[in-house]
């Protein structure tokens, strides 16, 4: 008779994901995670596979909660321009204003483990491809709707976006002058329009 799982897997996942994004993957091992998950090693394995597993399944669940709410951010119907707008300022705002420091966990994982990973370089590339298609979209409406020139590229500007927006988070995880992310997000509005 199989014995049924004595935890909560999806809690489980979930804590993973906000430990490897506090200390990233190197510094988290299983010993952490097996307190932080109050699960034993044998279950972590047994449910998640590797350390490397449940990474990436966490990475994989962290991208598709944050795509969820950039797609929505950035596809509601109206003007376009205002919802990147808000985009790149709510980036800018977190960067500055996350007192533990954690950074985006996609941009970390894109630090620490994608020159080496490729398993992981492909989790970093397909949300970035998430994020530079909404963006373009969005850019496209824009375009589109009168908001931007019409000789702009709306997936030249996306991909501007895209690199900035990372480095606003590599940025902001350094806690140095806060108002550096701020002015970077201003003067690339102040080019889109």
């Amino acid at each position: 008779m199989a014995r049924t799982k004595e935890f909560d897997p999806d809690a489980a996942l979930q804590a993973a994901l906000e430990l490897f994004w506090e200390r990233g993957y190197e510094a988290t091992t299983m010993s952490v995670l097996v307190e932080r998950l109050g699960v034993a090693r044998a279950g972590i394995y047994a449910t998640f596979g590797s350390k490397h597993d449940l990474y990436l399944l966490a990475l994989r669940r962290y991208g598709e909660q944050r795509d969820a709410v950039l797609l929505e951010e950035l596809s509601r119907p109206g003007p376009a321009l205002p919802a990147v707008r808000a985009l790149v300022e709510r980036f800018a705002t977190e960067s500055v204003c996350d007192e533990l420091r954690r950074g985006c966990f996609m941009t970390n994982t894109a630090v620490e483990l994608a020159p080496h990973d490729s398993a992981a370089a492909g989790r970093v590339e397909a949300g970035w491809a998430v994020l530079e298609t909404a963006l373009t979209s969005a850019l496209l409406r824009a375009r589109a709707q009168g908001e931007l020139p019409a000789g702009r590229d709306p997936r030249g500007l996306a991909r501007m976006l895209l690199v900035l927006l990372q480095g606003i988070r590599v940025v902001g995880r350094t806690g140095a002058d806060p108002e550096r992310a701020r002015d970077a997000a201003e003067q690339v509005l102040a080019l889109i329009g």
